[in-house]
Protein backbone atom coordinates (compact mmCIF):
# COMPACT_ATOMS: atom_id res chain seq x y z
CA UNK A 1 0.00 0.00 0.00
CA UNK A 2 1.53 3.31 -0.79
CA UNK A 3 -0.85 5.41 -0.32
CA UNK A 4 -2.88 6.82 3.04
CA UNK A 5 -1.88 6.83 6.90
CA UNK A 6 -0.16 4.12 8.45
CA UNK A 7 -3.39 3.39 10.74
CA UNK A 8 -6.37 1.75 8.07
CA UNK A 9 -9.25 1.88 9.12
CA UNK A 10 -12.09 -0.78 7.65
CA UNK A 11 -16.02 0.56 7.66
CA UNK A 12 -18.04 -2.56 7.49
CA UNK A 13 -21.72 -1.68 7.36
CA UNK A 14 -21.21 1.02 9.68
CA UNK A 15 -18.75 -0.72 12.34
CA UNK A 16 -14.89 0.69 12.50
CA UNK A 17 -12.13 -1.59 13.02
CA UNK A 18 -8.41 -0.02 12.87
CA UNK A 19 -5.61 -1.66 11.91
CA UNK A 20 -1.75 -0.85 11.16
CA UNK A 21 -0.62 -1.37 8.05
CA UNK A 22 1.81 -4.72 9.36
CA UNK A 23 -1.40 -6.33 10.50
CA UNK A 24 -3.83 -5.38 7.10
CA UNK A 25 -0.51 -7.00 5.04
CA UNK A 26 -0.98 -10.81 7.49
CA UNK A 27 -4.84 -10.37 8.33
CA UNK A 28 -6.26 -13.94 7.91
CA UNK A 29 -9.20 -12.35 5.94
CA UNK A 30 -8.35 -12.66 2.05
CA UNK A 31 -10.16 -9.80 1.07
CA UNK A 32 -8.62 -7.59 3.71
CA UNK A 33 -4.75 -8.74 2.91
CA UNK A 34 -5.00 -8.10 -0.49
CA UNK A 35 -5.43 -4.35 0.49
CA UNK A 36 -1.75 -3.95 1.14
CA UNK A 37 -0.59 -5.16 -2.53
CA UNK A 38 -2.72 -2.01 -3.59
CA UNK A 39 -1.03 1.29 -5.51
CA UNK A 40 -3.94 3.23 -6.72
CA UNK A 41 -7.28 3.72 -5.47
CA UNK A 42 -8.61 2.11 -8.26
CA UNK A 43 -7.47 -1.29 -7.37
CA UNK A 44 -8.81 -0.46 -4.24
CA UNK A 45 -12.18 -0.13 -5.02
CA UNK A 46 -12.14 -3.31 -6.99
CA UNK A 47 -11.84 -4.50 -3.36
CA UNK A 48 -14.27 -2.28 -1.12
CA UNK A 49 -17.46 -0.37 -1.71
CA UNK A 50 -15.80 3.07 -1.39
CA UNK A 51 -12.55 4.49 0.01
CA UNK A 52 -11.72 7.57 1.99
CA UNK A 53 -8.42 9.27 1.99
CA UNK A 54 -8.30 12.02 4.23
CA UNK A 55 -9.27 9.20 7.13
CA UNK A 56 -7.87 6.40 5.27
CA UNK A 57 -11.27 4.61 5.48
CA UNK A 58 -12.31 1.79 3.43
CA UNK A 59 -15.93 1.36 3.48
CA UNK A 60 -17.35 -2.12 2.67
CA UNK A 61 -21.33 -2.51 2.45
CA UNK A 62 -21.55 -5.72 4.49
CA UNK A 63 -23.71 -7.08 6.87
CA UNK A 64 -22.32 -5.69 10.49
CA UNK A 65 -23.41 -8.66 12.57
CA UNK A 66 -22.09 -11.50 10.66
CA UNK A 67 -18.40 -9.54 10.38
CA UNK A 68 -17.99 -9.39 13.51
CA UNK A 69 -18.80 -13.06 14.18
CA UNK A 70 -16.27 -13.56 11.34
CA UNK A 71 -13.99 -10.92 13.31
CA UNK A 72 -14.03 -13.18 16.54
CA UNK A 73 -12.69 -16.48 13.80
CA UNK A 74 -10.05 -13.90 13.00
CA UNK A 75 -9.23 -13.23 16.81
CA UNK A 76 -9.68 -16.81 18.39
CA UNK A 77 -9.82 -19.82 15.38
CA UNK A 78 -13.41 -20.74 16.09
CA UNK A 79 -16.11 -19.76 13.44
CA UNK A 80 -19.72 -20.10 14.57
CA UNK A 81 -23.26 -19.12 12.70
CA UNK A 82 -24.63 -15.43 14.00
CA UNK A 83 -27.68 -16.25 16.00
CA UNK A 84 -31.24 -15.79 13.69
CA UNK A 85 -29.35 -14.97 10.43
CA UNK A 86 -29.90 -17.73 7.19
CA UNK A 87 -26.99 -19.75 7.18
CA UNK A 88 -26.76 -19.25 3.72
CA UNK A 89 -26.51 -15.13 3.98
CA UNK A 90 -23.24 -16.30 6.40
CA UNK A 91 -21.96 -18.31 4.11
CA UNK A 92 -22.32 -15.88 1.44
CA UNK A 93 -20.60 -13.70 3.89
CA UNK A 94 -17.77 -16.01 4.32
CA UNK A 95 -16.97 -16.12 0.39
CA UNK A 96 -16.92 -12.46 0.27
CA UNK A 97 -14.04 -12.06 3.11
CA UNK A 98 -12.24 -14.94 1.63
CA UNK A 99 -13.03 -17.90 3.71
CA UNK A 100 -14.53 -21.47 2.89
CA UNK A 101 -16.90 -23.64 5.00
CA UNK A 102 -14.06 -25.41 6.34
CA UNK A 103 -13.14 -22.98 8.58
CA UNK A 104 -16.53 -23.47 10.05
CA UNK A 105 -16.63 -25.61 13.30
CA UNK A 106 -18.40 -28.84 12.67
CA UNK A 107 -21.48 -28.33 14.45
CA UNK A 108 -22.14 -25.30 12.01
CA UNK A 109 -20.83 -27.03 9.03
CA UNK A 110 -23.40 -30.30 9.96
CA UNK A 111 -26.34 -27.12 9.51
CA UNK A 112 -25.13 -25.63 6.49
CA UNK A 113 -25.22 -29.18 4.70
CA UNK A 114 -28.49 -29.61 6.22
CA UNK A 115 -29.42 -26.39 4.52
CA UNK A 116 -27.81 -27.00 1.60
CA UNK A 117 -29.44 -30.82 0.90
CA UNK A 118 -33.19 -29.21 1.49
CA UNK A 119 -32.49 -27.12 -1.35
CA UNK A 120 -30.71 -29.42 -3.23
CA UNK A 121 -27.36 -27.27 -3.62
CA UNK A 122 -24.73 -29.46 -4.68
CA UNK A 123 -20.98 -28.71 -3.82
CA UNK A 124 -20.14 -27.16 -7.40
CA UNK A 125 -22.90 -24.66 -7.09
CA UNK A 126 -21.87 -23.50 -3.52
CA UNK A 127 -20.15 -20.25 -5.28
CA UNK A 128 -22.75 -19.02 -6.33
CA UNK A 129 -24.86 -18.04 -3.62
CA UNK A 130 -26.27 -14.93 -3.68
CA UNK A 131 -28.26 -13.70 -0.46
CA UNK A 132 -28.45 -10.29 0.61
CA UNK A 133 -29.83 -9.79 3.87
CA UNK A 134 -30.25 -6.27 5.71
CA UNK A 135 -29.73 -5.69 9.44
CA UNK A 136 -29.84 -2.67 11.53
CA UNK A 137 -25.91 -1.05 11.93
CA UNK A 138 -23.67 -1.59 14.89
CA UNK A 139 -22.61 1.73 16.75
CA UNK A 140 -18.91 2.07 16.23
CA UNK A 141 -16.55 -0.72 17.94
CA UNK A 142 -13.06 -0.01 18.17
CA UNK A 143 -11.44 -3.55 17.83
CA UNK A 144 -7.60 -4.82 18.44
CA UNK A 145 -6.71 -7.59 16.05
CA UNK A 146 -5.50 -10.74 17.93
CA UNK A 147 -4.26 -13.49 15.36
CA UNK A 148 -3.50 -17.23 15.88
CA UNK A 149 -0.06 -17.63 17.18
CA UNK A 150 2.24 -20.15 15.26
CA UNK A 151 1.81 -23.11 17.88
CA UNK A 152 -1.86 -22.21 17.89
CA UNK A 153 -1.52 -22.78 13.92
CA UNK A 154 0.62 -25.62 14.21
CA UNK A 155 -2.00 -27.66 16.77
CA UNK A 156 -5.32 -26.56 14.72
CA UNK A 157 -3.20 -28.62 11.51
CA UNK A 158 -1.89 -31.29 13.56
CA UNK A 159 -5.55 -32.14 14.87
CA UNK A 160 -7.02 -31.87 11.21
CA UNK A 161 -3.98 -33.95 9.94
CA UNK A 162 -5.11 -36.64 12.23
CA UNK A 163 -9.25 -35.95 12.71
CA UNK A 164 -9.69 -35.01 9.22
CA UNK A 165 -8.42 -37.88 6.33
CA UNK A 166 -8.89 -35.63 3.67
CA UNK A 167 -7.39 -31.99 4.69
CA UNK A 168 -4.74 -32.39 3.18
CA UNK A 169 -1.84 -34.65 1.55
CA UNK A 170 -0.35 -35.57 5.19
CA UNK A 171 -3.88 -36.29 6.44
CA UNK A 172 -4.32 -38.61 3.47
CA UNK A 173 -0.77 -40.03 4.12
CA UNK A 174 -1.63 -40.69 7.88
CA UNK A 175 -5.03 -42.05 7.15
CA UNK A 176 -3.36 -44.58 4.56
CA UNK A 177 -0.93 -45.86 7.16
CA UNK A 178 -3.44 -45.76 10.23
CA UNK A 179 -5.73 -48.18 7.68
CA UNK A 180 -2.86 -50.79 6.52
CA UNK A 181 -1.76 -50.89 10.36
CA UNK A 182 -5.76 -51.95 10.76
CA UNK A 183 -5.86 -54.41 8.30
CA UNK A 184 -2.46 -56.48 9.10
CA UNK A 185 -4.04 -56.55 13.15
CA UNK A 186 -7.29 -57.77 11.94
CA UNK A 187 -5.16 -60.69 9.53
CA UNK A 188 -3.07 -61.31 12.90
CA UNK A 189 -5.75 -61.65 14.94
CA UNK A 190 -7.68 -63.94 12.24
CA UNK A 191 -4.30 -65.81 11.70
CA UNK A 192 -4.04 -66.80 15.08
CA UNK A 193 -7.28 -68.52 15.79
CA UNK A 194 -6.80 -71.05 12.69
CA UNK A 195 -5.79 -74.77 14.03
CA UNK A 196 -1.59 -74.47 12.87
CA UNK A 197 -1.13 -70.89 14.48
CA UNK A 198 0.12 -72.34 17.33
CA UNK A 199 2.61 -74.72 15.81
CA UNK A 200 3.84 -71.78 13.84
CA UNK A 201 3.98 -69.17 16.72
CA UNK A 202 6.23 -71.33 18.37
CA UNK A 203 8.75 -71.33 15.03
CA UNK A 204 7.74 -67.49 14.49
CA UNK A 205 7.62 -65.78 17.87
CA UNK A 206 9.29 -63.23 17.98
CA UNK A 207 8.20 -62.19 14.35
CA UNK A 208 4.77 -62.48 15.88
CA UNK A 209 5.44 -60.14 18.40
CA UNK A 210 7.16 -57.29 16.82
CA UNK A 211 4.28 -57.39 14.51
CA UNK A 212 2.00 -56.97 17.37
CA UNK A 213 3.69 -54.82 18.83
CA UNK A 214 4.33 -52.22 15.86
CA UNK A 215 0.74 -52.14 15.63
CA UNK A 216 -0.06 -51.29 18.86
CA UNK A 217 2.26 -48.48 19.46
CA UNK A 218 1.23 -46.70 16.34
CA UNK A 219 -2.21 -46.95 17.48
CA UNK A 220 -0.80 -45.88 20.75
CA UNK A 221 0.91 -43.09 19.26
CA UNK A 222 -2.25 -41.76 17.10
CA UNK A 223 -4.51 -41.81 20.27
CA UNK A 224 -2.06 -39.80 22.42
CA UNK A 225 -1.39 -37.29 19.36
CA UNK A 226 -5.14 -36.58 18.68
CA UNK A 227 -5.58 -36.02 22.59
CA UNK A 228 -2.88 -33.66 22.98
CA UNK A 229 -3.70 -31.38 19.94
CA UNK A 230 -7.58 -31.73 20.85
CA UNK A 231 -9.62 -28.48 21.05
CA UNK A 232 -11.52 -29.45 24.04
CA UNK A 233 -9.80 -33.01 26.03
CA UNK A 234 -13.05 -33.86 27.81
CA UNK A 235 -15.08 -33.35 24.57
CA UNK A 236 -12.24 -35.47 22.99
CA UNK A 237 -13.26 -38.25 25.20
CA UNK A 238 -16.83 -38.77 25.35
CA UNK A 239 -16.80 -39.32 21.71
CA UNK A 240 -17.32 -42.55 20.74
CA UNK A 241 -14.82 -43.44 18.23
CA UNK A 242 -12.36 -42.11 20.47
CA UNK A 243 -13.91 -44.81 23.05
CA UNK A 244 -13.73 -47.83 20.73
CA UNK A 245 -9.65 -46.64 20.36
CA UNK A 246 -9.15 -47.10 24.18
CA UNK A 247 -11.02 -50.18 24.50
CA UNK A 248 -9.17 -51.97 21.23
CA UNK A 249 -5.67 -50.79 22.84
CA UNK A 250 -6.06 -51.53 26.48
CA UNK A 251 -6.35 -55.02 26.12
CA UNK A 252 -2.52 -55.20 24.93
CA UNK A 253 -0.84 -53.34 28.01
CA UNK A 254 -3.47 -55.60 30.18
CA UNK A 255 -2.26 -58.41 28.52
CA UNK A 256 1.35 -57.76 28.55
CA UNK A 257 0.58 -56.86 32.92
CA UNK A 258 -0.45 -59.91 33.66
CA UNK A 259 2.04 -61.70 31.81
CA UNK A 260 4.94 -59.74 33.65
CA UNK A 261 2.60 -61.10 36.62
CA UNK A 262 3.21 -64.59 36.19
CA UNK A 263 -0.17 -65.38 35.11
CA UNK A 264 -0.88 -67.95 32.31
CA UNK A 265 -2.41 -67.33 29.09
CA UNK A 266 -3.88 -70.06 27.86
CA UNK A 267 -5.04 -71.84 31.13
CA UNK A 268 -8.68 -73.09 31.67
CA UNK A 269 -8.25 -70.70 34.78
CA UNK A 270 -10.53 -67.78 35.32
CA UNK A 271 -6.86 -65.64 34.41
CA UNK A 272 -6.68 -67.73 30.59
CA UNK A 273 -10.68 -66.76 29.84
CA UNK A 274 -10.06 -63.17 30.50
CA UNK A 275 -6.47 -62.84 28.38
CA UNK A 276 -8.77 -64.18 25.91
CA UNK A 277 -11.40 -62.27 25.89
CA UNK A 278 -9.08 -59.30 26.22
CA UNK A 279 -7.58 -60.50 22.96
CA UNK A 280 -10.72 -60.88 20.75
CA UNK A 281 -11.59 -57.16 22.11
CA UNK A 282 -8.72 -56.75 19.19
CA UNK A 283 -11.60 -56.47 16.86
CA UNK A 284 -12.77 -53.20 18.05
CA UNK A 285 -9.22 -52.18 15.68
CA UNK A 286 -12.02 -52.52 12.68
CA UNK A 287 -14.00 -49.34 13.85
CA UNK A 288 -10.96 -47.26 13.04
CA UNK A 289 -11.94 -47.80 9.48
CA UNK A 290 -14.88 -45.38 10.42
CA UNK A 291 -12.48 -42.22 10.04
CA UNK A 292 -11.41 -43.58 6.27
CA UNK A 293 -14.60 -44.45 4.94
CA UNK A 294 -17.45 -42.46 4.29
CA UNK A 295 -19.92 -45.65 4.20
CA UNK A 296 -19.14 -46.76 7.90
CA UNK A 297 -19.25 -43.02 8.58
CA UNK A 298 -22.57 -42.58 6.60
CA UNK A 299 -24.01 -45.28 8.62
CA UNK A 300 -22.96 -44.35 12.17
CA UNK A 301 -24.61 -41.17 11.74
CA UNK A 302 -27.14 -42.75 10.57
CA UNK A 303 -27.85 -44.68 13.33
CA UNK A 304 -27.48 -41.48 15.91
CA UNK A 305 -29.77 -39.68 14.29
CA UNK A 306 -32.52 -42.49 14.13
CA UNK A 307 -31.93 -43.99 17.57
CA UNK A 308 -35.62 -43.07 18.42
CA UNK A 309 -36.90 -45.35 15.70
CA UNK A 310 -34.79 -48.12 16.45
CA UNK A 311 -35.97 -47.76 19.88
CA UNK A 312 -39.80 -48.11 18.74
CA UNK A 313 -38.60 -50.76 16.17
CA UNK A 314 -37.05 -52.74 19.06
CA UNK A 315 -39.90 -52.02 21.11
CA UNK A 316 -42.77 -53.69 18.62
CA UNK A 317 -40.37 -57.03 18.21
CA UNK A 318 -40.25 -57.44 21.67
CA UNK A 319 -43.89 -56.74 22.62
CA UNK A 320 -44.55 -58.89 19.42
CA UNK A 321 -42.50 -61.67 20.82
CA UNK A 322 -43.79 -61.70 24.06
CA UNK A 323 -47.31 -61.86 22.87
CA UNK A 324 -46.72 -64.83 20.48
CA UNK A 325 -44.17 -66.59 22.87
CA UNK A 326 -46.71 -66.83 25.56
CA UNK A 327 -49.34 -68.38 22.82
CA UNK A 328 -46.88 -70.62 21.19
CA UNK A 329 -45.88 -72.06 24.46
CA UNK A 330 -49.63 -72.99 24.95
CA UNK A 331 -51.03 -73.88 22.05
CA UNK A 332 -47.66 -76.38 21.49
CA UNK A 333 -47.14 -77.75 24.95
CA UNK A 334 -49.94 -76.49 27.44
CA UNK A 335 -53.00 -77.52 25.91
CA UNK A 336 -52.53 -81.27 24.76
CA UNK A 337 -50.85 -83.29 27.56
CA UNK A 338 -50.35 -86.04 25.47
CA UNK A 339 -48.67 -84.41 22.65
CA UNK A 340 -46.16 -82.25 24.05
CA UNK A 341 -43.83 -80.30 21.53
CA UNK A 342 -41.03 -80.25 24.05
CA UNK A 343 -39.30 -77.28 22.06
CA UNK A 344 -42.10 -75.23 23.40
CA UNK A 345 -41.44 -75.80 27.03
CA UNK A 346 -40.93 -72.63 28.21
CA UNK A 347 -41.93 -68.92 26.84
CA UNK A 348 -37.91 -68.17 26.73
CA UNK A 349 -37.77 -71.37 24.37
CA UNK A 350 -40.90 -70.13 22.58
CA UNK A 351 -38.98 -66.59 22.21
CA UNK A 352 -36.18 -68.27 19.98
CA UNK A 353 -38.80 -69.46 17.06
CA UNK A 354 -40.55 -66.54 17.74
CA UNK A 355 -37.82 -63.83 16.60
CA UNK A 356 -36.21 -66.21 13.76
CA UNK A 357 -39.61 -66.62 12.39
CA UNK A 358 -40.43 -62.72 12.32
CA UNK A 359 -36.93 -61.73 10.99
CA UNK A 360 -37.93 -64.71 8.34
CA UNK A 361 -34.49 -66.89 8.88
CA UNK A 362 -35.97 -69.81 9.70
CA UNK A 363 -33.38 -72.18 10.79
CA UNK A 364 -35.92 -75.22 11.09
CA UNK A 365 -34.30 -76.31 14.33
CA UNK A 366 -37.59 -75.56 15.97
CA UNK A 367 -41.16 -75.49 14.70
CA UNK A 368 -44.93 -75.74 15.17
CA UNK A 369 -46.40 -79.30 15.22
CA UNK A 370 -50.06 -78.42 15.92
CA UNK A 371 -52.66 -76.92 13.86
CA UNK A 372 -53.30 -74.25 16.27
CA UNK A 373 -49.18 -73.72 16.50
CA UNK A 374 -49.41 -73.74 12.62
CA UNK A 375 -51.75 -71.17 12.36
CA UNK A 376 -49.94 -69.21 14.78
CA UNK A 377 -46.82 -68.97 12.83
CA UNK A 378 -48.01 -67.86 9.84
CA UNK A 379 -49.64 -64.86 12.01
CA UNK A 380 -46.03 -64.37 13.38
CA UNK A 381 -44.48 -64.23 10.05
CA UNK A 382 -46.63 -61.83 8.20
CA UNK A 383 -46.93 -59.63 11.59
CA UNK A 384 -42.76 -59.54 11.59
CA UNK A 385 -42.32 -58.41 8.28
CA UNK A 386 -45.24 -55.49 8.35
CA UNK A 387 -43.72 -54.01 11.85
CA UNK A 388 -40.23 -54.24 10.73
CA UNK A 389 -40.90 -52.36 7.40
CA UNK A 390 -42.76 -49.41 9.38
CA UNK A 391 -40.09 -47.84 10.61
CA UNK A 392 -37.74 -48.45 7.90
CA UNK A 393 -38.91 -45.45 6.03
CA UNK A 394 -37.73 -43.17 8.61
CA UNK A 395 -33.99 -45.04 8.50
CA UNK A 396 -34.02 -44.88 4.72
CA UNK A 397 -34.44 -41.04 3.99
CA UNK A 398 -32.32 -40.55 7.32
CA UNK A 399 -29.44 -42.41 5.66
CA UNK A 400 -30.02 -40.86 2.31
CA UNK A 401 -29.48 -37.43 3.68
CA UNK A 402 -26.69 -38.58 5.92
CA UNK A 403 -24.50 -39.64 2.57
CA UNK A 404 -25.69 -36.28 0.86
CA UNK A 405 -24.24 -34.26 3.70
CA UNK A 406 -21.18 -36.42 4.27
CA UNK A 407 -20.32 -36.58 -0.17
CA UNK A 408 -20.94 -32.59 -0.01
CA UNK A 409 -18.02 -32.13 3.35
CA UNK A 410 -16.09 -35.07 1.36
CA UNK A 411 -16.16 -32.95 -1.84
CA UNK A 412 -15.07 -29.48 -0.86
CA UNK A 413 -12.36 -30.87 1.28
CA UNK A 414 -11.38 -32.68 -2.27
CA UNK A 415 -11.44 -28.81 -3.57
CA UNK A 416 -9.18 -27.65 -0.88
CA UNK A 417 -7.24 -30.49 -1.14
CA UNK A 418 -6.45 -29.54 -5.25
CA UNK A 419 -5.98 -26.13 -4.30
CA UNK A 420 -3.04 -27.25 -2.16
CA UNK A 421 -1.67 -29.33 -4.48
CA UNK A 422 -1.23 -26.66 -7.27
CA UNK A 423 -0.10 -23.91 -5.07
Amino acid sequence: MKFGKSICVLNVGGTRYAFTREVIKDFPLRRVSRLHACATEKEVLELCDDYDRDRNEFFFDRHAQAFVFIMLYVRSGKLRFVPGVCELSFYTEMLYWGLESAHLDSCCQKRLDDRMSEIGMDSESEEGIEVSVDEPQSPVEPVQLTALTGRARWLEMMRKAFEEPNSSIVAQLLASISVIFVIVSMFMLCASTLPDWDTAKKTTVEEHRIVETVCIGWFTAECIVRFLVARNKWDFLRRPLNIIDIIAITPYYVTMALARAGMPGAGLGVAGVFLRVLRMMRVFWLMKLARHFMGLQTLGLTLTRCYREMVMLMVFVCVAMAIYSALAQLLEHGLDLETRNHDFASIPAAAWWVIISMTTVGYGDVYPVTIGGRVLGGMCVVSGIVLLALPITFIYHSFVQCYHELKLRSARYERSLSIEVLQ
